[in-house]
């Protein structure tokens, strides 16, 4: 299913994860360890799971819809000691973003040093701050930055390959990822040169750096200056010895964060450092298109479609009108519904319902195209699920009261053309991987009541999926959704016989 939702995901859209593969990094065992036999594993958590005891290092691709590949690549490098690896918070968060900005990720799983217990980040933090830790990462680190050069060497190779231009191979890392980061950008050659550099909360003491190359790569910056480990005057120092060597480089110190913030949402300024470094690849010109064809499409993109009402306009005109008795039923729509009708596309032929999402839509968009996309098409009922998008600002701040109406339009123009209606709660979401700043856990809670409300002193079927699937946190359970937002063919499951019995109610109301 994963691989099926990747093939419809859009850059602008509300998403699930993009695309992923992994690629060994290197044929063979890797070059300076090929003695180590350990075997990576992984320690499991909701919000920040930890890859330890990697010996092979690979590259885990994240690929942007083709119709936004920008041509620029990003090797994310997760932080952890050089003995774990932040593959979420850190790694696999930052690749999404990354893809939604039209960029291909690769998220470097490079070799960290061998944990002696099953909980290895309890292990690396307890270990930290004593002496003699120090000497138990000397001999990692250079492996570590080998794999480094190794993977933008990769990656320039087979640009090609991924619609990547050669020349727009950047690398980010966070604290050991970023020294992975930074060290790239010494002691280059012609095929593992960066072209931009983004060490986020690095550490990189004098020791580890060398001789500014004439040709240095611009530089990203970005720490707390609360940084448990103190890193924030590795990032100073980085930054005056850029600027004194006259190089591009950009530096954001924040007064609050500490130390790993990556992704994680705490309401400080330091939950939009992302949105900083997109401003940033933007000014460098990373964010623009290299091929003049995709650059067009971009731009295309935000031109006059904005409900992308041509999405289903040849389908629609295709479709005949309802056969005699024949009670039709459309879904309206964002990217759940979308995909939903992909990943379970038995559930939506045996009954001949027609699916009507669209990823990333907010209920403005989908307001405008009410009448192409459902009143048009004469259904007995419309299903309408609608509402998270807007919560996410998809398409710009909107207060729940307007968000509310547009759904309440939709049902009042669905009414006026005599169809029945069913109006879908929100589903529980805590987060946004695409849009970490946003906490949307009591927004979902509080428009469902606007719609729960609504729809009962309206005598329209109110259908409560969020009831039904919501865990302790406010958000889906990880059996049902991938991504705390899109439900898997689980969660879909679970929805089906739901929306079956309030068609069925929909249809018995006389109003």
């Amino acid at each position: 299913m994963k691989k099926l939702l990747a093939a419809i995901l859009l850059l602008t859209a509300c998403t699930g994860r993009a695309q992923q593969n992994v690629i060994p990094l290197y044929k063979g065992a890797a070059p300076g360890s090929e003695n180590w036999n350990y075997d990576e594993k992984l320690a499991p958590s909701a919000t920040d799971p930890l890859a330890y005891d990697v010996s092979r290092p690979t590259l885990t691709v994240y690929k942007p819809d083709p119709k936004f590949n920008t041509g620029t690549a990003v090797i994310v490098c997760p932080g952890g000691g050089f003995f774990i690896l932040a593959v979420k918070n850190e790694g696999s968060d930052v690749a999404d973003w990354l893809a939604q900005k039209g960029i291909t990720a690769f998220v470097l799983k490079y070799r960290v040093g061998h944990s002696l217990t099953n909980n290895p980040g309890k292990e690396v933090w307890d270990n930290i701050h004593k002496p003699g830790f120090q000497d138990k990462i000397k001999p990692i680190i250079p492996l570590s930055i080998a794999d480094g050069r190794a993977a933008i060497a990769y990656v320039r190779a087979h640009a090609a390959e991924y619609g990547i231009s050669p020349s727009r191979i950047g690398i980010i890392g966070f604290s050991a990822g970023g020294t992975v980061a930074a060290s790239t950008a010494y002691n280059y050659t012609p095929g593992n040169k960066p072209d931009f550099v983004a060490p986020i909360y690095a550490y990189m003491p004098p020791d580890l750096q060398g001789a500014i190359p004439a040709d240095a790569p611009p530089m990203f910056l970005a720490a707390a200056n609360n940084d448990d480990l103190a890193l924030d005057a590795h990032s100073i120092d980085l930054y005056n010895k850029w600027t004194a060597s006259k190089h591009s480089v950009e530096l954001h110190i924040y007064a609050k964060g500490g130390h790993g913030f990556g992704m994680h949402r705490q309401n400080i300024p330091t939950d939009e450092w992302i949105d900083r470094f997109g401003d940033w690849l933007d000014q460098q010109g990373f964010l623009k298109a290299a091929d003049p064809k995709i650059a067009e499409a971009i731009a295309n993109a935000n031109k006059p479609d904005w409900p992308n009402l041509r999405k289903y306009d040849e389908a629609n005109s295709r479709l005949p009108l309802p056969a005699a008795g024949k009670k039709r039923v459309v879904f309206m729509g964002n990217s759940i519904t979308e995909f939903w009708r992909y990943s379970d596309s038995a559930f939506f032929e045996s009954h001949g319902y027609i699916g009507r999402g669209i990823s990333g839509q907010t209920t403005p968009q989908m307001l405008v195209r009410f009448r192409e996309d459902v009143i048009n098409l004469h259904p007995a009922v419309v299903v309408i699920l609608a509402g998270i998008n807007d919560i996410a600002q998809n398409t710009g701040p909107i207060k729940l009261e307007d968000t509310y109406g547009n759904i309440r339009s939709m049902v009042e123009l669905a009414q006026a053309a005599h169809i029945k209606v069913v109006i879908s709660s929100v589903l529980p979401a805590n987060h946004f991987p695409w849009r970490p700043s946003i906490d949307p856990t009591e927004k979902v809670v509080q428009l469902n009541k606007m719609l729960k409300d609504y729809a009962d002193a309206n005598k329209v079927v109110y259908l409560d999926y969020y009831s039904a699937m919501v865990d302790d946190k406010k958000g889906l359970p990880k059996n049902l959704s991938g991504d705390g937002v899109h439900p898997t063919l689980e969660g879909y499951k679970v929805m089906e016989p739901m929306v079956e019995k309030a068609i069925a109610e929909a249809l018995k109301r006389k109003n």
